[in-house]
Parts: C-alpha cells; sequence; structure tokens
C-alpha cells in the first residue's frame, strides 16, 4: 500500500486515475523499448549512457504500472538477433543489466516486483546468469506485478524450442500427434505462466514486431508512440492504457 501511495504522489493526479475504467486494465502488457541509441546520439551521449537511461525508465514504468493495477509486464530487452551487434555494445549491455538487477533490487522488494525471464540464458556471461538466479530468489515472494525480461529471446526460436520438445514427448510416447493442439503448443512456451498479453507497447515510432512474441501477440491491442524509450514516462504508459480502453477487442470473433 505505501508503494502504491508514493507512485500516485509522484506520478499521477487523482483525475487522471478517475478517467480510468479499473474493470478494462490490459493485465498484461508487452514493451519493446525501442530507441536508446537514438535518445544517446541526440544527447550526445555514449550508446552505453542511452541504454543506462533505458534501464533508469524501465524500472520507472514498473513502478508505474504498479499503481495501475496491470499484472504483468513483458519487456524485450536482447533479442537472438542482437549479438550481431559490435562486441563493445554487448558487452555493456550485459554489464548493465548485471548493475541494473543489483542497483534496483530494494526497489523490487519495497514494490513487490518479482523477477522473471524469457528466452535463453546459457549464452549470457556467467555473472549475468548469477545475477538473475539470485534477484529471482531473492523476489519470488514479491506479489504485485511479474516484470518479465526478454534476454537472448527471439520468437522463432522459442518456437523451435517448443516444437523440439513436443518432438520429444510424441518420440517416447508422452503424447501422442494428435494431442497436438494450440493450448499445448502454448504451454511449451516461455511464456506459458502468463496469459497472452492484452497490449502492446513500441516506442520510438517503429511499426513492426522484431520477432517478439509472434504467437502471444495474435489478438493483442497494439499503441505505438514516437517517443524515445529513455523519454517514456508514466504519462505515456498511463496514455497507452487509456487507448486501448477505447478499443473493442474482438479476439477474431467478429
Amino acid at each position: 500500500m505505501t508503494a502504491q501511495l508514493s507512485i500516485k504522489q509522484r506520478y499521477f493526479f487523482p483525475q487522471q486515475l478517475v478517467s480510468i475504467n479499473w474493470d478494462n486494465i490490459p493485465k498484461h502488457i508487452a514493451m519493446i523499448p525501442d530507441g536508446n541509441r537514438r535518445w544517446a546520439m541526440q544527447q550526445e551521449l555514449s550508446t552505453k549512457e542511452g541504454h543506462e537511461e533505458g534501464g533508469n525508465t524501465l524500472i520507472e514504468i514498473v513502478k508505474a504500472a504498479c499503481e495501475l493495477n496491470i499484472e504483468v509486464m513483458t519487456f524485450y530487452l536482447f533479442s537472438t538477433e542482437n549479438w550481431a551487434r559490435p562486441e563493445l555494445e554487448i558487452t555493456a549491455l550485459m554489464w548493465l543489466l548485471h548493475v541494473f538487477l543489483l542497483d534496483n533490487l530494494e526497489t523490487m522488494l519495497d514494490y513487490g516486483i518479482k523477477l522473471h525471464t524469457i528466452g535463453t540464458l546459457e549464452k549470457l556471461p556467467e555473472y549475468v546468469q548469477e545475477t538473475i538466479r539470485q534477484t529471482k530468489i531473492a523476489t519470488e515472494n514479491c506479489q504485485t506485478i511479474d516484470m518479465v525480461l526478454a534476454i537472448n529471446y527471439g520468437s522463432r526460436d522459442e518456437m523451435c524450442r517448443a516444437v523440439r520438445s513436443i518432438a520429444k514427448e510424441v518420440d517416447i510416447g508422452m503424447i501422442s500427434p494428435e494431442d497436438i493442439s494450440e493450448s499445448l503448443i502454448a504451454s511449451h512456451l516461455d511464456t506459458a505462466p502468463w496469459k497472452d498479453p492484452d497490449l502492446l507497447i513500441r516506442t520510438s515510432g517503429e511499426k513492426r514486431l522484431s520477432n517478439y512474441l509472434l504467437w502471444q501477440l495474435s489478438y493483442s491491442e497494439i499503441h505505438v508512440t514516437d517517443v524515445l524509450w529513455p523519454n517514456f514516462r508514466p504519462n505515456d504508459l498511463l496514455e497507452a492504457l487509456l487507448n486501448y480502453q477505447t478499443r473493442h477487442r474482438r479476439l477474431g470473433k467478429q
């Protein structure tokens, strides 16, 4: 309760919260936080500083999401394709992820933010893997919001891993090919613990999915903003939520 009050006092005026339909909150929001490098160039800063500011934005947005009763936020941090970036940038990103988790652990505990990851972590530096493991352990009893970080994640890779897992189950006789269904496939995806996102928000004005949650976003609403990620503020999150509430979700039925 204390965390929620502090968020309300910091970010949202009462009249803003009155405009929300609390019966129509997007419980799961997926984010493509794009624009760190462009922001850094505009500010005449290094790419590393741009990513660092992006991390600061991320934790602020998750804290604000607690006030808005959002239950899950999934962030596309590092894709399977990002390994093609310059080695120095990759090294900096790994270090910044490590520092982000260490620096924000107390905040996560105070606000009830539980850490999860999707993607394959084995390719990450061991020290980053260990920090992720320890942060997951430390936040395992947090219940306000699930913060899901997509790291070394690509939707096609996720689907391939799911298909291989199902094929093994068929091979050993656990299931038959006739048992394969949408729900079975979904249960083998990294996102199995959560419902599909209600809303996708992409910053920086780009209008593509970038190999992100291709299965899960089938019926999600999409909100694109020109705001670069380091400039994205809780009021931008609120704007996306209010825009979502103006839409009629047909879910393929009409």
